[in-house]
């Protein structure tokens, strides 16, 4: 190992012991084939979860000592194919194109093989050193399926692994595998395609002679012939006559079969996919009558029954809103109670502004543990839950069409309901979708939802001293909001959304292993981001108001406040204290009047319109600092700045529109 070799002292010792490892294999395969677990069961707790660089695709590495040495172990992102150009797709092929890993393992289902084969001879046509892992092989067995892996290996010219992840199964016989490969860097075997498509593969890659590419050659000449935009580039840069010629034989292909070349190219893998699959599957028969229905196949009668699976999708999601608005309020606010006990103890340096200090990052450290424990914890372990069952595929499937209108599709609804109970969390969970664009919109969307500690202003205002209609009526337009703003934005963000591909697993039962590690790793670096911004936001706020800093502030806000909304001058300081956390513009507004019963202070329609704008204007300081880590200050500006101009714009007209009603 290459290093200074204190890496147990060093805060960075992990990340630098895994970038000095003596070897890098990766996994590949398609998403729900349980490669998350073969990751756990290689890696064990020596991982680091991030992005890639530049990307905002989610990046899981670890750490494999196998018979002395080092290994660096990378979960590529679950993809179907590198056809469609997703930045997921793009990440996988060009590491494991251009990064060269020492072995890439392609975990395969068991129980769909010859689904999941589509993507392994994409992956032989890059060529690198492999393995296959048929994992669920138990799965399979309770269905009929036998495989019979040696055939399997002796097909496709490459190691083949029988395993059942979960249950550790077939992990040593796949790491003796790995070793194998590691030391003797065997090149796959080349499969053939249909004669015509060889004969025009084989004259690209005669053209590609003299040409410099930094893929393998001969599917650099497929990705001509399928005409990559990516590919043509790289290629055109250099020899413009390589590509004019492959396009001319692409052209050449189409009219023999009268179909585009790329669907012609996937018939080709599926046809050998077909074949290979026929060849080592068997597929035992339980006497004349019908075949049992399995578990899988009875559970999804109902999720995916046309009305009894949104019926089942509204009870989940109501389950996780009853949990936001009643038992996580409720442990929040005795989290909340029983910390401000501890406040009244002074700090152990003394003085006016370092008790204005303490009670403000103490302010701060309350508000980041009455986040963290009874919304992020519960949500994220929650979320892994139906994740790891096989469930959440069928919520995304359900609402995928409705989604469409936003230029989503359906596992954008996933970081939506986690926005019920908190932004920050359900923005991070915005990287389950597959294009920036699609995150993007994703993010903003979720800002615009209500969190607890907005509602807590909603109710707090509108249903306790107005009435609870009037509170509902401002949930149902923020909905109505969220589907305009959405269209507008999806026509004016630049970037692609691509539909839905996803597989469908078998039900199982979660593992908690899974569970917890995954909870764990969303939730660590969640703690880094919101912790400091509570923390120092509350701190700094309170000294600028104990400092008499932010009182010019309302005579600055009052042509906003008092003109256009029609509030109270005092309200532009409790606006900006929302800024730290929304539940603080109620706090504010009771210490500054003394009193909590704010009918006496404002008409009905100022407490309905100071709802709407607490609603509506710039996500609190952690969402912004996430929105930034996410996806650069810039945009987290933009989209903070678009939403002040919004809710003034919007604030301003409900008030003189309710002034006519109320």
């Amino acid at each position: 190992m290459s290093g200074c070799g204190e890496c147990n002292a060093c805060p960075k010792g992990k990340e630098c012991s895994i970038k000095n490892a003596d070897y890098t294999i990766a996994l590949a395969g398609n998403a729900n084939v349980g490669k998350s677990v073969i990751f756990n069961q290689l890696t064990g707790v020596d991982q680091i979860i991030g992005n890639w660089p530049g990307k905002t695709v989610e990046r899981a590495e670890g750490l494999l000592l196998l018979k002395g040495k080092r290994i660096r172990v990378i979960d590529l992102p679950g993809i179907y194919s590198f056809s469609t150009y997703s930045m997921e797709e793009l990440v996988s092929r060009d590491f494991i194109a251009l990064e060269h890993p020492d072995a890439v393992i392609n975990v395969i289902d068991a129980s769909a093989l010859e689904r999941n084969l589509f993507f392994t001879i994409q992956l032989l046509e890059l060529a690198p050193p492999l393995v296959i892992a048929v994992n669920q092989i138990d799965l399979a067995e309770k269905k009929g399926i036998s495989i019979d892996t040696k055939k399997l290996s002796v097909l496709l010219g490459v190691p083949v692994v029988p395993t059942v992840a979960i249950k550790g199964k077939g992990i040593a016989a796949l790491t003796d595998a790995i070793t194998d490969l590691m030391q003797d860097h065997p090149v796959p075997p080349v499969l053939r395609y249909g004669r015509e498509v060889e004969e025009r593969i084989g004259k690209i890659v005669s053209g590609l002679g003299t040409v410099s590419t930094k893929y393998p050659v001969r599917w650099t000449a497929i990705k001509l012939l399928e005409r990559d935009p990516l590919v043509q580039q790289l290629i055109g840069e250099q020899d413009s006559s390589v590509v004019k010629t492959a396009d001319i034989l692409a052209r050449e292909i189409e009219s023999l079969h009268g179909e585009p070349v790329c669907v012609v190219m996937s018939a080709e893998r599926y046809l050998v996919a077909d074949r290979i699959a026929a060849e080592v599957i068997t597929v035992r028969t339980h006497g004349e009558g019908p075949q049992k229905k399995s578990l899988t196949d009875r559970l999804d009668a109902v999720a995916l029954h046309p009305v009894l699976g949104y019926l089942a999708v509204i009870a989940v999601i109501g389950g996780l809103l009853v949990w936001t608005f009643l038992i996580g309020a409720q442990v929040s606010a005795f989290l909340a109670h029983f910390l401000s006990q501890f406040e009244q103890y002074e700090p152990v340096i003394t003085g006016p502004l370092m008790n204005i200090l303490w009670n403000g990052a103490f302010t701060g450290f309350i508000a980041g543990v009455t986040l963290i424990i009874p919304y992020v914890l519960p949500f994220y372990i929650l979320l892994a839950i139906i994740e790891d069952s096989g469930y959440l595929t069928r919520i995304s499937v359900m609402l995928d069409r409705g989604m469409h209108k936003l230029g989503l599709h359906g596992k954008a609804i996933i970081p939506m309901i986690l926005g019920y109970g908190c932004n920050v969390p359900a923005i991070y969970s915005c990287r389950i979708m597959e294009t920036p664009k699609q995150k993007m919109l994703t993010a903003f969307l979720v800002t615009l939802i209500p969190c607890t500690a907005r509602t807590v202003v909603i109710l707090g205002l509108v249903a306790a001293f107005v009435n609870i209609w009037w509170a509902l009526a401002l949930y149902a337009f923020d909905i109505i909001l969220i589907i305009l703003v959405g269209r507008i934005a999806f026509k004016a963000v630049p970037g692609e959304s691509v539909g839905l591909i996803m597989e469908m697993p078998d039900y199982h039962v979660p593992s908690l292993s899974v569970v917890l590690k995954q909870t764990w790793a969303r939730t660590k670096s969640l703690i880094w981001i919101v912790f400091p911004a509570y923390i120092i936001g509350s701190a700094v706020l309170q000294t600028f108001y104990a400092a008499g800093l932010l009182t010019p502030v309302n005579a600055l806000l009052a042509p906003v406040t008092v003109l256009w909304l029609g509030l109270p001058a005092v309200v532009g300081i409790t606006l900006i204290f929302g800024i730290v956390r929304k539940e603080l513009t109620i706090l504010t507004l009771a210490v500054i009047f003394g009193t909590t019963n704010f009918a006496t202070i404002m008409s009905p329609v100022q407490l309905i319109v100071l709802a709407l704008v607490s609603m509506l204007y710039i996500p609190c300081i952690s969402v912004i600092v996430v929105l930034a880590s996410e996806f650069g200050w810039k945009r987290s500006l933009t989209i903070s700045a678009a939403e002040i101009i919004m809710a003034i714009a919007i604030g301003g007209i409900a008030f003189r529109v309710l002034s006519l009603m109320l």
